[in-house]
């Protein structure tokens, strides 16, 4: 079955990447089929750089979008019927048809762990309506978050959790706290209510959502909310709506309407990706924070949104005491990647890394996370490393690195001159000499020499990651 359904979903993204050209017939398939292989890369930057790419993942914005408007779609098309609303509970039925619409679109998309996330959140809403609840409130988030946990525990510590549910937290608490008041939006009129609606939403859902973003992905989109303003609106009213039209007239062959219908919609929304990302300052690198700040902030975020009266304003305090730590985390002395191949050096200017090529996951990760725009080639500028073996002090620490068998003899020979060794063969390591050859460092994975409370200390991934059932 699962062959099945990816068949059919390489066939129906190639089918729109015949109607549409490039780049909008990439954008288009990856939104209906979750398949991203003819987005460039250029564009996937431009569209993080402009705090985009939400739009390209396949998550909760288009799941809510898209069973929304079967939702609407459903419930007004048989209003309009005489009679019907009189005798049946047309808004159950509105609700099964777009829980049917999202478990199509699930499979569809792939079924991935975002899309299977935010299929959860709107059957959690949409199983409300059924049973006469309010669809949209803390407790049915709260529910949503409970069944994606049981499902998959280690989801908790991914962007995509954590993003999603801070999101949709904080919407949820920003309109519930507004609701009945004299500047409610639903008291605006018709255009400022649209307008005004996603701009608030935005505003709200950046803010919600901003450290986690810089936490993982170590940058911040300086002029998002001006993207998101100008680009979210054409996904609900135009985009969506046309995809489902697309879908609704393929048995007919004219599957093409509700696709050229999508291609202006989309071009526009690469163009102001493209554009904003091209502003001075658009966006901020920082380095990646301590294990405590992202607990802090969701401590407080959680009062704030939780407690009622002035005590929620205490929800401030663990939030700010975040940005201190995090205003004061380091990054490790020196990195090892798991191959062996690659070490980088912290040094006055940024981290060195020991090769201008190759590794090169590991150096763009590392430079991530340190807060730092350089590429590799620049970071390998920084110091003299040499040729192999090397020998590098990182206060008090020697290592001794080498590269292919005959530098690994070599450093093999001096091993006990070093602290560490490390190389990227597989080597015997004599009695006295602690080495990580190409064997060890695949049971170990990359090393990190980090400053401790007695002095500089190796740590291996495994001792950060632990042994769970999804790190084996």
């Amino acid at each position: 079955v699962s062959l099945a359904i990816y068949r059919l979903r390489m066939r129906i993204s190639a089918a729109v990447r015949a109607v549409l050209a490039e780049p909008a017939g990439g954008f288009a398939a990856a939104i209906t089929t979750g398949d991203r292989s003819a987005i460039d890369r250029e564009v996937l930057e431009a569209l993080r750089a402009s705090n985009l790419a939400h739009l390209l993942a396949i998550s909760g914005l288009h799941m809510g979008l898209l069973t929304g408007f079967v939702y609407a779609a459903l419930r007004h098309g048989l209003a309009a019927v005489p009679g019907l609303a009189v005798r049946y509970r047309i808004r159950k039925a509105a609700a099964v048809g777009a829980l049917l619409a999202g478990i199509v679109y699930l499979a569809l998309s792939g079924g991935n762990v975002a899309t299977e996330r935010a299929f959860v959140m709107v059957a959690v809403m949409f199983f409300a309506v059924l049973v006469n609840r309010r669809a949209v409130t803390l407790r049915s988030v709260a529910l949503a978050a409970l069944i994606v946990l049981t499902l998959r525990p280690e989801a908790l510590h991914g962007p995509g959790f954590q993003m999603s549910f801070a999101a949709t937290t904080a919407l949820v608490a920003v309109y519930d706290a507004m609701r009945g008041r004299d500047w409610s939006p639903a008291r605006w009129p018709r255009w400022a209510r649209i307008v005004g609606g996603v701009a608030l939403s935005s505003l709200v859902a950046g803010m919600a959502t901003a450290p986690i973003a810089a936490a993982h992905f170590n940058q911040v989109p300086h002029y998002g909310l001006v993207a998101n303003v100008v680009s979210v609106p054409l996904m609900g009213m135009v985009v969506i709506p046309a995809a489902v039209l697309a879908v609704l007239l393929a048995p007919f062959g004219l599957a093409w309407v509700g696709l050229k219908l999508m291609e202006w919609p989309i071009l526009w929304i690469l163009a102001v990706a493209r554009n904003v990302a091209e502003w001075p300052g658009s966006v901020s690198q920082v380095i990646a924070p301590e294990a405590a700040v992202l607990p802090l902030m969701a401590l407080g975020a959680l009062w704030l949104v939780i407690v009622r009266g002035r005590e929620r304003l205490l929800g401030v305090v663990p939030m700010v005491a975040a940005l201190v730590v995090w205003s004061g985390a380091e990054r490790p002395l020196a990195l090892v990647s798991q191959t062996g191949g690659l070490v980088g050096v912290m040094t006055e200017t940024g981290r060195a890394l020991s090769k201008p090529k190759g590794d090169g996951f590991a150096a763009e990760s590392w430079l991530e996370n340190d807060g730092d725009p350089a590429g590799q080639a620049v970071a390998h500028d920084r110091m003299a490393f040499g040729g192999a073996p090397r020998w590098l002090d990182v206060e008090g620490i020697t290592i001794l690195h080498a590269t292919g068998k005959r530098a690994s003899a070599e450093a093999i020979a001096s091993c006990r001159e070093a602290t560490i060794v490390v190389v990227n063969a597989r080597v015997e390591a004599p009695e006295g000499c602690d080495v990580y050859d190409a064997k060890r460092l695949a049971a170990t994975g990359a090393l990190a020499i980090e400053r401790g409370p007695d002095g500089p200390r190796v740590v291996t991934a495994r001792d950060v990651t632990g042994v769970r059932l999804w790190s084996q």
